[in-house]
């Protein structure tokens, strides 16, 4: 059976997003505001949750009907066929958004939507992480039910349990690496690395690791898991070896130790490194040239603007010295502190939400 799956990003992302999906072979991949529609059945939802990189969670259409008043909603919702996706062990909690639609109370949709689970399947209301989320959207009078199978953000991926300050969230991080035109080929090096995300994201991908490998997610308590066929699709791939190197720097050595535990924690203490060390003392490693990767302070909650630029003067100046022929990727919200790098950037993207600012992508052609 075969129905609509969506992967949520953060908006601006949703063009890098669908070339990762369809790189994955799921199909005719969709980008859409807030993420990226494909269609498949629960093998293609498990494995979305468990390969996409870019993804925040992943979301599975289970069924659509009209109503148009809450009467109508309660008895639709009464008669849908919980028990072929739901579990009545399992607690459960809805949430409702209405637009256009003659049920215009969110609250009130979401309540009766939850009452006819509980009282039909017998799987109880609950609230935190143990919880299945439901999400029944209303639009045009058109009742679209949908399930979360991915449980906690799919960033957090179970290895990054030391962070600093305002890091930089994996599904952030690959899509930026991506749009940098990194595909696990080449050195990647962040001269202020924090916790280590771009190097530690890079290696991973150079290695051939899958994001979800050790963590679990929401749609192993549904009735449509298979235990068996999810063991198969974990265990499928095998880690390669790389001859790469992947290095991250910084100047706070509580930082340079907590990105070689979270590397460690993920596999790849073998080709990553971390060195305690401020920008100006940055080298052009032996070797080919590849990727700096680099998400500074942007002033908004670390440090004093003002401070920074020249923070961001030296940054650029250190680069253009030690690392020609490499290419840059910045993450900034302030577009005049990533020029006052003096990097040639090319045309930035859109700009994209991270912890309640827009940051931006700034990308150069080799140095």
């Amino acid at each position: 059976m075969s129905f609509p799956i969506f992967l949520a990003t953060a908006p601006g992302l949703e063009e890098v997003l669908a070339s990762e999906v369809s790189a994955l072979d799921f199909g005719p991949a969709r980008a859409v505001p807030g993420g990226v529609g494909i269609s498949g059945g629960w093998p293609e939802v498990w494995r979305a949750n468990l390969s996409v990189r870019g993804a925040t969670r992943v979301l599975a259409r289970i069924g659509e009907f009209r109503a148009m008043h809450l009467a109508q909603l309660d008895k639709r919702a009464r008669k849908f066929d919980w028990g072929a996706v739901l579990r009545p062990d399992v607690p459960v909690r809805v949430e409702g958004t209405c637009r256009r639609s003659k049920i215009y109370h969110a609250g009130a949709a979401a309540q009766r939507v939850a009452r006819a689970i509980t009282e039909t399947l017998g799987a109880p209301e609950g609230e935190g992480e143990g919880a299945i989320r439901v999400m029944a959207r209303i639009e045009d009078d058109l009742v679209s039910l949908s399930v979360d199978t991915s449980g906690e953000p799919l960033h957090r991926r179970g290895h990054k349990q030391a962070t600093g300050k305002a890091p930089l969230r994996e599904t952030l991080a690959a899509p930026f690496l991506r749009q940098c035109g990194y595909d696990g080929g080449e050195p990647v090096i962040d001269p202020m690395c924090g916790s280590g995300t771009f190097p530690i994201e890079a290696a991973e991908i150079a290695c051939g690791l899958l994001p979800g490998r050790d963590r679990r997610f929401a749609f192993e308590d549904l009735a449509t898991f298979d235990p068996e066929a999810w063991q198969a699709m974990r265990a499928a791939p095998q880690p390669r070896e790389t001859a790469l190197r992947f290095a991250g720097f910084d100047r706070d050595a509580g930082a340079v130790r907590m990105a070689g535990e979270n590397a460690a924690r993920a596999g790849v203490a073998g080709c990553t490194a971390f060195t305690c060390q401020p920008v100006s003392a940055l080298a052009r490693p032996d070797g080919p040239p590849g990727l700096v990767m680099v998400n500074p302070p942007y002033g908004a909650r670390i440090g004093n603007r003002k401070l920074l630029f020249g923070l961001y003067g030296s940054l650029g100046e250190t680069l253009r010295r030690e690392m020609r022929g490499w290419r840059v990727g910045l993450v900034t919200s302030d577009g005049g502190l990533a020029r006052a790098t003096g990097l040639p950037f090319l045309p930035s993207g859109p700009p994209v939400a991270h912890g309640g600012l827009k940051v931006t992508l700034w990308r150069t052609d080799p140095l």
